[in-house]
This record gives structure tokens, C-alpha cells and sequence, in this order.
């Protein structure tokens, strides 16, 4: 369920930067929020339960986990299919439908929370660890991702509370969720990296942190480098978001190599040792750091660019060069279109031809904007026709976007990594 809400999330994403022609990827939407908050939870519940799993503790958190996730699920189709929310996400508007939903939320959610007042104290813990263990690391990692979940379900549901209370109408906006959520993403990065390295029970402290220091060293010097080599100039926040990245993936990466080392027939050997969850939870977070990254470059260093353009006339974006070569009509099977045409160039040498579309349905009257992108491992180049101007030139909206495709490849390495991790040998065997 995690990986396909992990797919799910990245494809709405992508519909979102493909089909609305503004260059957006996430706005922070209500329904793209009703999304997310499951997902955080549920990220959060799969770690508790390899803590139930393998140690036999938190086993009353967990349940609790697995509650909350899915009262969130509900609490989304609410959002999406009630009507009280007005997004281009949401595609219902049935207050019929909206109230059957709303029983069946206080019904399910009600009578959950209700077995496990009553039923709590029979799921005691049983195992003993250390303050510095793999289990004290999970809890925080698990405290993180429910703070990150509650600023979301915040800033989702305050408008809507705000009307019901007669406070007028309030907008929570990229701001607010930039400003809180950003860090709490950011620390979560940091457990991350090291949570994977403690050992269950007990692990001290010299141990630890010995083997980290040249990882550390060697990340700051990325998060330093890759800046300048990806875009040529330099920002402390996307530094901060790389050095993390490469904490992720470079302890990650040196914990399975340690664990393939200790086979004696080789590495190779030592990687089909490892078990599949193993696998799948090394490439979820490894997928993780890709999306981080992606986000971090492409949220800071997009250059946007509005503007008025005649036939052959030339404008010079993020280093490349976008000539209009002018509008044809064009008669699809089910609308009419206006074609814009444009070749774009870098240094002299063509790059890509791309041909954005204005189009009229023939089922609505209202149009629709059909942006035209180049796409790469490292950037995309986006065109959006906005509206004639009545003098033969035309309003254009001008994207190149650096590492946008590491944002959803990131999303289905982590998906890849939760279908790797239930392939898991101890999962297809009958208990």
C-alpha cells in the first residue's frame, strides 16, 4: 500500500507540472496534502513495525501508527470527494456523498481509537535497549515523521476550521510549509543516515562515530562542489539539502558494503546474503536522498521566464536560446489547437525543437494549455503558450528546470524498494 501510495503521489506530480501548464510540480494543494499525510504516517508505521518485528517493543505505537494511517486515508477521500475543498485535484462535488463519508470516518476512526483505549495496556513491550540503540533511533525517526504530518494536517485543515468558526477566509500557503515543514524534513535526513549503522540494543558511542567522520567530510565537500559543477553558482540552503543527501547514500552504501565484506567467497557472495528488506529499505532510502536532491535543486535554481514574443523574435533563458518561429492551427480528433513553434539553441548548436499548444475541447468551451518539454537526467526545458496579444505576438512562459526527473525518480526508487522489501523470503513462507 505504501509503494503504490508512494507511486501514486509522484504520478500526481507529475500530471500537476505535465497538464497545467504553470510549471509546478507541488503547490502544497489541500488534496495534494490529503495524499501526503497518509503516506507520512505510513512511512512512519513500516519502521515501527521492523522495531515490533525484530525486538518485540513499541508494539502499542505501532498499532496506534496503523490506525492513524488509515483514518487519514479515509480523512482524504473525505477531502477529495466531499466538495469542501475547491482544487483541480479534487473531482467530485456531492455533499450526499461527502456526508456517508463523513459517518463512515467517525464510525471507523471512533470505534478504532475506542478497541485500543480498552485493549493498549495488553501490548507491553518486551525487549530492553540502550539510549543509544537502533530502537531510540527509530522513535525518532518515527517522532519526525508524525511532526512533519501534524504541520501538514495543520496547514490542510486550519482554513477549513477558520470558516466553520466564522474567522473569514484564511489561505495556507508554500510559506507556511516551507518554512516549517522544510526543517523537520531536513533533521529527519540526518537519523537517516546514521539510524541504519546502530546496532539493536546497544551501541556505543566511540563505535558509532568513529566510521562517520570521513563520511561527513566527504558529504560537505559535495554539498561545497556539486552546487557549482550543476548550475555554477552557489546557495547554503540547496548546500545544507546536498551535504545531507550525500550523508544518506554514502552511509547506506558503506553499511551494505561492510555487511557483503563479511562473506569470504566475495562481494558478490555477500550481496545475495542479504536479505531482501534489507535491500529494499538500503534503496527506499537511497531514493529518499535522489528526490531530496531533485527537489532542492530544481526548487531553488528553476529559472522562470514571462514573456511577449512575435514570430522569429528570440529570448535567452538559463543559457539557452528560445526562438518563436510563430502559431499554426491544428485540428485534433476532438478539439481545435493553436501550435506554437520553437527551436532552441545553446551556444550556437540546436538543442531541441518544442511545440506548445493552446486547445479548445470541443465537450467545454474553457481552454486548455498544453506545455511542451524537453526532459533530461539533469534539466528540462518547458515552454507554455499563455494568450494571444492581438499584434501577432503572444505570452509565453519560459521554464528551465535543473534536476526535475530526479524528483519522481526518487519517488519510484523508494516504491522499488518497499515492493523489493515484501519480496522478502520471511514474507512468502507460511508461518
Amino acid at each position: 500500500a505504501w509503494a503504490f501510495l508512494t507511486v501514486g503521489i509522484a504520478l500526481g506530480s507529475w500530471w500537476a507540472y505535465y497538464e497545467l501548464g504553470w510549471g509546478g510540480w507541488w503547490f502544497w494543494d489541500p488534496v495534494e496534502n490529503a495524499s501526503l499525510l497518509p503516506w507520512l504516517a505510513g512511512t512512519a508505521l513500516i519502521h515501527s513495525l521492523a522495531v515490533t518485528e525484530k525486538r518485540a517493543v513499541f508494539k502499542a505505537w505501532t498499532v496506534l501508527l496503523a490506525i492513524i494511517a488509515f483514518s487519514l486515508s479515509l480523512l482524504g477521500t473525505f477531502l477529495v470527494r466531499s466538495g469542501v475543498l475547491t482544487s483541480v485535484h479534487s473531482f467530485a462535488s456531492d455533499p450526499s456523498r461527502g456526508m456517508f463519508i463523513l459517518v463512515l470516518l467517525f464510525v471507523v476512526v471512533g470505534g478504532s481509537f475506542l478497541l485500543f483505549a480498552v485493549r493498549a495496556t495488553a501490548l507491553k513491550g518486551e525487549g530492553r535497549y540502550e539510549l543509544v540503540s537502533r530502537e531510540v533511533f527509530l522513535m525518532i525517526n518515527n517522532l519526525l515523521l508524525m511532526l512533519a504530518m501534524f504541520i501538514v494536517l495543520l496547514g490542510t485543515l486550519f482554513p477549513l476550521v477558520a470558516e466553520v468558526l466564522g474567522l473569514g477566509k484564511v489561505s495556507v500557503g508554500p510559506p507556511y510549509f516551507n518554512l516549517v515543514f522544510v526543517p523537520v524534513a531536513l533533521i529527519l535526513m540526518v537519523f537517516m543516515g546514521v539510524g541504519s549503522l546502530v546496532r539493536w540494543k546497544r551501541h556505543g558511542v566511540q563505535a558509532l562515530l568513529k566510521p562517520m567522520w570521513k563520511w561527513m567530510a566527504i558529504a560537505i565537500a559535495f554539498g561545497v562542489i556539486a552546487p557549482l559543477f550543476l548550475v555554477g553558482d552557489y546557495q547554503v540552503s540547496v548546500g545544507i539539502a546536498l551535504v545531507l543527501v550525500a550523508w544518506v547514500v554514502l552511509n547506506s552504501l558503506a553499511d551494505m558494503v561492510k555487511k557483503m565484506s563479511s562473506s569470504r567467497r566475495g562481494l558478490w557472495h555477500g550481496y545475495q546474503r542479504l536479505t531482501r528488506s534489507y535491500r529494499g529499505m538500503v534503496l527506499a532510502h537511497i531514493g529518499m536522498a535522489v528526490a531530496v536532491a531533485g527537489i532542492a535543486v530544481t526548487s531553488l535554481y528553476s529559472e522562470e521566464r514571462d514573456v511577449r514574443l512575435a514570430t522569429d523574435e528570440t529570448v535567452s533563458v538559463g543559457g539557452y536560446e528560445f526562438k518563436f518561429k510563430g502559431i499554426t492551427s491544428v485540428a485534433g480528433p476532438n478539439y481545435q489547437a493553436q501550435r506554437g513553434h520553437f527551436t532552441i539553441s545553446r551556444d550556437g548548436a540546436f538543442v531541441a525543437e518544442l511545440t506548445p499548444e493552446k486547445r479548445a475541447y470541443h465537450v467545454q468551451t474553457s481552454m486548455m494549455t498544453e506545455a511542451a518539454i524537453d526532459g533530461g537526467l539533469f534539466r528540462d526545458l518547458y515552454v507554455a503558450l499563455g494568450e494571444s496579444l492581438g499584434d501577432g505576438s503572444w505570452a509565453i512562459r519560459i521554464y528551465v528546470k535543473p534536476l526535475m526527473r530526479w524528483v519522481w525518480g526518487g519517488a519510484l526508487l523508494m516504491a522499488l524498494g518497499g515492493l523489493l522489501a515484501i519480496s522478502d523470503r520471511r514474507y512468502r513462507l507460511a508461518k
